[in-house]
């Protein structure tokens, strides 16, 4: 309780936690309250407060930041909401799946509004579906457009005008690669989240042992993130490179610094043991980096092994790409499937995702055949449910005897490269879906058809002008642009995956920037591992009450301890008898005067149709008015509007006393 101190919230727009924020405003906790919302408030919560006669009185300001996204890598966004998936595909919940979409449409749009863009929205449209979730794509895109056409109708200043070309943002989801989930892929992040223990809730940890064999060793839970330079070095490169390119540089690196490797040296000059005392933090952690690395690229390397990995891949790339290692179309693969079912040293989770892949490519086999399958790997019957599920997703498992094939066309015709890496040959081969798309959007050349607009260009000069690579910009001379000039005029291309995505399909967003000359984007609920993929996909037909939804789990209830009364306020200091007067204390002694009221509620306009309404009251601090959404381009996004002149020191010091703890001015 401090009824005399403004207080600033930053809150998420849930019952309980409104139900928090009533209660604070029905004991007067504090003075005047700034709200800032995490992500727009539901219209039923805001009547709740805009229906409060103490909310009137106590809110100052009210603000909607959309926020409510994690990045996790420096084009990586995810939600941390794995239920996405079976909300999405699973039968029983086809009543959540509006309000769900709704729910990320927002959150698209704020991902949009930080980055600055008001994007062109192009969608994934199947041709030919035969899953009743094949609309998903079209309705999350018209609700990413009205959200994105609110937002800009009540802020007349989104987007900060900006020299690079409109963004371009692309609604997909899982069923557009059902072979990526499934398929090994060997570069480093995506062979390490497949095979090792990897933990990943809010954070990605890894368990090792560092100092093996010396005085210090430790086992120790190591956090994998950005600023890990060696993780972000070696993370997209192929494994075989890794394990040996990772070692050369450790001995390197401890021949650069033999220092600090032999403790037993003598002789050391005090000024060199000053020089190694300052240096011996950086040392240290960066050997743990690199003993950390090895280890996860042993066990990586170790499994490859062990498992037969190579000859798994060398079968997967056939049936993924639907062609051989010749590049001609792949015939007889049962007769490479078979041995591998049959292998005992092929994993049964790895047996599973030959199966499905074999199934996919088929397009579909009679339930005899699908039995045979899962006799010569030794599979349960229980797992046939992972394979008819997969029909909710787009893929077509099962057929009747004598059912004719679908031929159904590939998404994106086979290229056939002009050189091939002899090293790539049998592993490699494989190109996500995303990458394909990516790359055709970035020449112009992307299907109108099967990804078209929510609201199609007028005309075509946009991709005229992505298959000339030429614009206005490109004009300039060489000589007269500097780097970041070029940098922050690169379009940006914004990806959301509906339903995971996988690190394969993260890492084509990060070839394809580097490639093109373009900033790519991936958003997505969460990321998916063939591991947890494998899982969702079984749990599309389970009883609804086993997927643990949040929606169906008891909600969190605010504090009972927030509605009791108020403990009696103390009593307050007498004025000085005659004399100087406490601060802010009227003469005399008594209360402190009491504020005329403040101005009505944010948001009180008529039928609440104003989803993005802003006030612009006077901030708490000025320091709020220069926050930013931006990624440090162009014009911030201030919370509230001010009128920042600037004053004299003296004219300062007259005004400090009329001001509030906050600087917002009393009355």
């Amino acid at each position: 309780m401090n009824p005399e101190m403004d207080a600033i919230y930053l809150i998420s727009p849930r019952p309980h936690i409104v139900d928090c924020l009533l209660a604070d405003f029905e004991r007067r906790r504090y003075k005047k309250c700034f709200l800032l919302w995490t992500a727009l408030l539901p219209t039923q919560l805001r009547r709740r407060i805009d229906s409060s006669r103490q909310a009137q009185e106590q809110i100052a300001g009210f603000e909607t930041l959309s926020i409510d996204y994690f990045p996790r890598e420096s084009h990586l966004i995810t939600f941390r909401d794995p239920w996405s998936f079976p909300i999405l595909y699973h039968p029983a919940c086809n009543g959540l799946v509006k309000d769900h979409l709704q729910v990320i449409a927002q959150r698209i749009t704020g991902i949009c509004v930080a980055l600055n863009e008001y994007p062109r929205v192009r969608y994934y449209k199947p041709r030919n579906p035969i899953h009743e979730a094949s609309v998903l794509c079209t309705h999350l895109a018209r609700f990413v457009q009205e959200e994105l056409d609110a937002y800009a109708q009540w802020n007349q200043n989104f987007p900060t005008p900006v020299s690079r070309p409109q963004g371009i943002l692309v609604i997909t989801d899982r069923s557009m690669d059902l072979m990526a989930p499934l398929v090994h892929d060997f570069t480093y992040q995506a062979m390490a989240n497949d095979l090792l223990p990897i933990e990943k809730p809010d954070k990605t940890t890894y368990k090792t042992l560092l100092n093996a064999g010396e005085q210090n060793e430790e086992e120790k839970e190591m956090e994998i993130n950005e600023n890990d330079k060696i993780w972000l070095e070696y993370r997209h490169r192929q494994m075989e490179e890794v394990s040996v390119k990772i070692g050369e540089d450790f001995r390197k690196f401890m021949a650069d610094n033999p220092h600090f490797a032999d403790e037993n040296q003598q002789g050391t000059s005090l000024n060199a043991i000053k020089d190694m005392l300052a240096g011996l933090p950086q040392f240290q952690e960066l050997k743990s980096l690199y003993s950390l690395h090895m280890s996860m690229a042993q066990s990586c390397m170790t499994i490859f092994g062990d498992h037969k990995l190579l000859d798994l891949a060398f079968v997967e790339q056939c049936l993924a790409t639907g062609l051989d290692i010749d590049y001609k179309p792949a015939k007889n693969m049962a007769e490479e499937v078979i041995p591998l079912l049959d292998s005992p040293v092929i994993r049964p989770s790895d047996r599973l995702r030959l199966i499905l892949l074999y199934i996919i490519f088929r397009e579909g086999l009679i339930q005899q055949d699908i039995d045979r399958l899962l006799a010569h790997a030794d599979l349960p019957q229980r797992e046939m449910v992972v394979i008819e599920n997969l029909n909710l997703l787009g893929a077509k498992t099962m057929k009747a005897l004598g059912e004719a094939k679908l031929n159904r066309e590939s998404l994106f015709p086979k290229k056939i490269p002009k050189i091939i890496p002899a090293d790539m040959v049998q592993y490699a081969r494989f190109e996500t879906n995303m990458k394909l798309m990516l790359d055709d959007l970035t020449k112009g050349t992307l299907d109108q058809a099967t990804f078209p607009y929510t609201r199609p260009p007028l005309d075509n000069s946009e991709e005229l002008a992505l298959q000339s690579q030429a614009s206005l910009r490109s004009a300039k001379p060489t000589w007269a642009r500097n780097r970041m000039s070029t940098v922050e005029s690169r379009q940006r291309i914004i990806v959301f995956m509906a339903g995971g995505a996988t690190y394969s399909e993260a890492r084509a967003c990060y070839e394809i920037s580097d490639s093109k000359g373009k900033d790519v984007f991936l958003a997505t609920s969460h990321m998916q591992t063939p591991g947890t993929f494998l899982t969702q996909v079984s749990e599309l037909t389970a009883d609804r009450r086993r997927l643990h939804l949040p929606v169906d789990q008891p909600q969190p209830k605010a504090p009972a301890y927030l509605f009791k009364a108020n403990d009696p306020p103390p009593p307050r200091p007498m004025a000085p008898p005659g004399g100087r007067q406490g601060l802010g204390v009227p003469p005399g002694g008594g209360r402190l005067p009491t504020s005329p009221g403040a101005p009505a509620p944010p948001g009180k306009s008529s039928g609440f149709n104003n989803p993005y309404d802003r006030q612009s009251p006077q901030p708490p601090t000025a320091g709020l008015g220069a926050m930013s959404m931006n990624s440090g381009h162009g014009k911030p996004i201030s919370l509230n509007s001010t009128n920042g002149d600037s004053h004299s020191l003296e004219k300062k010091d007259k005004e400090k006393k009329k001001r509030g703890f906050f600087g917002s001015k009393k009355h």
